[in-house]
């Protein structure tokens, strides 16, 4: 995720989402993108020629895809995946962050849907789809642990709904108490709606 990895544009876009995440989208200047990207002001118009509201919505479109992508990771470190494994794993993602730096970032959808659904139709819209598209994998995951498919988009919800809940709870305390206390207390609940193979018989 090194910002010096990416190309002018990636770079403005990345840096994009981690301001928004610390700072909010009113806070979030298209001076200090350009900077914390490394790039020159003037690159700023030549790759978004609609202005910040293009950026934004881009880097909100960038968190959704990086949630949605980290599902699979999530999975991938579970010996046996289940549900209440899923959500401790989307936990724990920001749990280890807050300890090594703090709490000072957030979602940055969650900080553009703040900031803007009630005056940014196009990033209200941009922020909808990027919390679609993180609902998709996380939705499919648990299809595949044996939640009914008529329950999985909607504890995907319930999942995704809590994390950003307590993240906000989490950062306004500056503690992880919330954090720790969705996934124990959402764990079994998940855990029972997988349906398993009955025995005996």
């Amino acid at each position: 995720m090194a910002v010096s990895e990416r190309g002018p544009r990636e770079r403005m876009v990345f840096s994009a989402a981690q301001l928004i995440r610390r700072d909010g989208v009113t806070a979030t200047g298209m001076r200090e993108v350009a900077a914390h990207a490394g790039a020159p002001r003037g690159s700023l118009q030549h790759y978004f020629p609609g202005g910040k509201e293009q950026l934004v919505n881009e880097a909100v479109a960038w968190a959704g895809r990086y949630a949605a992508g980290r599902v699979a990771r999530f999975l991938s470190a579970l010996s046996e995946p289940t549900p209440s494994g899923l959500f401790a794993e989307m936990v724990r993602q920001w749990t280890d962050e807050y300890r090594a730096s703090g709490f000072e970032g957030g979602c940055p959808v969650a900080a553009a849907t703040v900031d803007c659904a009630q005056s940014t139709d196009s990033t209200r819209g941009a922020a909808a789809d990027a919390f679609a598209r993180w609902t998709r994998p996380v939705a499919e995951a648990l299809t595949d642990m044996g939640v009914p498919a008529d329950r999985a988009e909607s504890l995907a919800t319930l999942m995704i709904s809590a994390l950003e809940g307590a993240l906000l709870i989490a950062r306004t305390e500056r503690d992880e108490r919330a954090l720790t206390t969705v996934a124990r207390e959402l764990g079994p609940l998940l855990d029972a709606s997988a349906q398993r193979p009955s025995q005996g018989g």
